[in-house]
């Protein structure tokens, strides 16, 4: 057999290599589980990850939920005044922004910001050969680079989210007040009117959901980057694109699933 000969191809070009992707990435989910729960755990490296990822997500994110509760208050009055029923605004505002707004707001920046950066650090990372140098060092680089990150993104988008939604709701008064005059007192009561502990516990699960899979899509795309600096910023934008797409799938059944339960 000649030593330039083309692997066999199954199906086709595409769909096979879709599948080999497929189950790298299967293997990639398997080997952090298996890595996760053995030492060392490389806790300072946690914590300055979570530094990056958290904290200097902040002022974005700040921007961000004010301008969507102002927003989103502003274009839902019109239709509540039709109806004569402005006084629902804080209920309405509640509902949307805990449940489904601030969640995924922060879940889409943080794939564009988290995601892109991991993508791009560990793509630079591969391609420059600093991995292998790591396990040359005997330094477990899949540990040291990818289940840090991964855990801190696993933390850190959740208290993001939290944030985002708390920000989302100040903006949102802002309008209230200035347009009824409504009191800060009774803008929260009638905004958590219609949250319960399952809405919260949902929001909750859907962001460290959505936190894992960004720092997992990230890591995998980077730790995998090939091709020179060219890989690096495919690495970064698909990083980007599968963590959305992975997102708004998850999105769907986890709400699916907690109206299961809401009727069960």
């Amino acid at each position: 057999m000649k030593d330039n000969q083309e692997p066999h191809v199954i199906f086709t070009k595409g769909i096979d290599a879709y599948l080999a992707g497929v189950y790298r990435g299967f293997h990639f989910f398997l080997r952090f589980f298996k890595s996760v729960f053995t030492k060392p755990f490389h806790t300072r490296e946690i914590i300055h990850q979570g530094y990056e990822i958290g904290l200097k997500s902040l002022s974005l994110i700040s921007l961000t939920g004010f301008v969507i509760g102002i927003v989103f208050t502003k274009q839902s009055r019109p239709s509540l005044e039709d109806f004569g029923a402005v006084s629902w605004l804080p209920s309405l505002m509640g509902i949307a922004i805990i449940k489904a707004l601030g969640p995924l707001v922060t879940a889409i920046i943080c794939a564009g910001k988290v995601g892109s950066s991991i993508g791009a650090e560990l793509g630079s990372m591969q391609v420059t050969e600093q991995i292998d140098a790591m396990e040359v060092s005997a330094v477990n680089p899949f540990k040291y680079l990818v289940v840090t990150r991964v855990i801190a993104a696993t933390l850190s988008v959740p208290i993001l989210s939290m944030y985002c939604s708390f920000v989302g709701l100040t903006g949102a008064y802002f309008n209230v007040h200035a347009s009824e005059d409504t009191g800060l007192r009774v803008f929260i009561q009638n905004a958590f009117s219609g949250i319960s502990f399952l809405d919260i516990y949902t929001s909750i699960a859907k962001t460290v959901v959505y936190g894992f899979t960004i720092g997992m899509v990230g890591a995998f795309k980077g730790y995998h980057a090939t091709q020179g600096t060219r890989g690096v910023g495919k690495a970064a934008n698909e990083a980007v694109v599968l963590a959305m797409f992975l997102i708004f799938l998850e999105e769907i059944l986890i709400v699916q699933v907690s109206n299961w339960f809401r009727n069960f």
